[in-house]
């Protein structure tokens, strides 16, 4: 079976309890965790660790938390207030985990679903998507990496053309797959407003309702959005249900034609208060 999980964002002992109430065996079954494994929670080090002992039996996205938690390791960034990886930057296996997390995917799919953090913009479909999410894995697993994350942060360019190159082209492709919620209709990012889908800014809209999007009709899982909450459509799933916020840690489980036969939560502790 199948599994894909929202946002766990180092809550580990949510993430234990969800595997026990899924019955959940590594040599049968399968998790495909939506990204934002790590920050916020309280066990961040456990969370890694776990899910890098599933071996292939967790297949993991990668969201903005986990990036900034490579940027930090990277003397980029420096931990905020309310960041938990500093156990991971402090832990004696540190640098496999770090390996690890950096060889994880940007985009994947699974049965016929196409897994993204945070969401695509109108001109990509499922090709497209996966194409431009391994040009960046590329880069994450290789020895720019360091450089690249001096680079990621910005806003600019703030919509798509097939001609973008070289930091721009990445740094796009970044901010669309882990950051996105609201667009235009002509793929114009927003990144201000954190709020739920009804509360778009004027001109702008949530990312998989723009008219004429060219991945409509591809199933598409993603997390990030907590204010959204879970959205389950025949082609949409929204999976991040605020565990860190003291919500709920969702799966959704896939039956075998790839459809989804079950919505499974367990309840969780508040690690952080929203806002």
């Amino acid at each position: 079976m199948n599994y894909l999980i929202g946002d766990l964002q180092g809550c580990c002992d949510a993430l234990e309890r969800l595997l026990q109430t899924l019955d959940f065996s590594p040599s049968r079954d399968r998790i495909h965790c939506l990204g934002d494994l790590v920050n916020r929670g309280p066990a961040s080090l456990r969370t890694l660790r776990r899910l890098q002992g599933m071996g292939d039996a967790a297949q993991c996205l990668l969201g903005n938390h986990d990036l900034h938690l490579l940027a930090t390791a990277h003397g980029v960034r420096k931990p905020g207030k309310s960041d938990t990886v500093r156990d991971i930057l402090e832990a004696p296996d540190r640098e496999a985990l770090l390996d690890w997390l950096r060889h994880q995917r940007m985009a994947a799919e699974a049965q016929g679903w196409l897994l993204v953090h945070a969401g695509v913009v109108p001109q990509w479909d499922r090709a497209q998507t996966l194409a431009l999410a391994a040009e960046v894995e590329s880069l994450l697993r290789g020895p720019e990496l360091a450089g690249f994350l001096h680079e990621m942060y910005g806003n600019e360019p703030d919509r798509w053309q097939d001609g973008l190159q070289g930091t721009a082209r990445l740094r796009f492709i970044v901010n669309v797959l882990t950051r996105i919620r609201f667009c235009s209709a002509e793929g114009q990012l927003e990144f201000k407003t954190k709020d739920g889908a009804g509360e778009a800014p004027q001109g702008f809209m949530p990312w998989f309702e723009v008219p004429g999007r060219r991945s409509a009709g591809q199933p598409i899982a993603f997390g990030h959005w907590s204010t959204l909450g879970l959205q389950q459509r025949h082609d949409l799933l929204a999976l991040d249900t605020g565990c860190v916020w003291g919500g709920s840690l969702s799966a959704a489980a896939l039956d075998a034609q790839g459809r989804v036969s079950d919505i499974i939560q367990v309840r969780c502790a508040q690690a952080q208060q929203p806002g």
